[in-house]
């Protein structure tokens, strides 16, 4: 699975402004508004927090998943942010993220096996310590858009 085909340049920022855990998921789907295949970012905005209120997706590392499936979303499409600081998402291991991936799939569609196999292809890619520090790193999108097609 290619994770680039689910996301474009113009999804990827490597300088989101830090603030608190709904701010920086608010700047994140200004971001992910971009792509077509998200109708409202508005509505988006209010089922990525909905959801985060279950659980919070800062999975460890200083990585967050936040996402949802919103009838506001076309098809299934990723964002890609670096926070300019840490910003405490109430994740797992206790640690302040700096990466997010904020991933918005059809709710009506159901695209679950899709939507399930892209996060599961991101939480590998993110289990490398190697690969993270090249996100926190790089101030290149090519070499973002470049990692993201490493994983098989």
């Amino acid at each position: 699975m290619k994770l680039s085909a689910f996301t474009d340049r113009k999804l990827v920022n490597l300088n989101v402004s830090s603030g608190t855990k709904e701010e920086v998921i608010g700047r994140m789907t200004d971001l992910l508004s971009r792509s077509k295949k998200v109708t409202d970012a508005d509505s988006f905005l209010n089922d990525v927090l909905a959801r985060e209120e279950l659980v919070s997706t800062g999975v460890g590392y200083g990585v967050a998943f936040p996402h949802a499936k919103s009838k506001a979303v076309r098809d299934v499409v990723f964002a890609f942010g670096r926070t300019t600081a840490a910003v405490d998402f109430g994740a797992l291991d206790g640690n302040p993220v700096r990466l997010v991936f904020l991933i918005g799939a059809p709710k009506e569609q159901e695209p679950s096996r899709l939507y399930l196999n892209l996060m599961a292809h991101m939480s590998f890619l993110m289990k490398d310590e190697g690969n993270r520090e090249l996100l926190l790193s790089t101030d290149s999108v090519d070499d973002v858009l470049g990692l993201f097609d490493t994983v098989k």
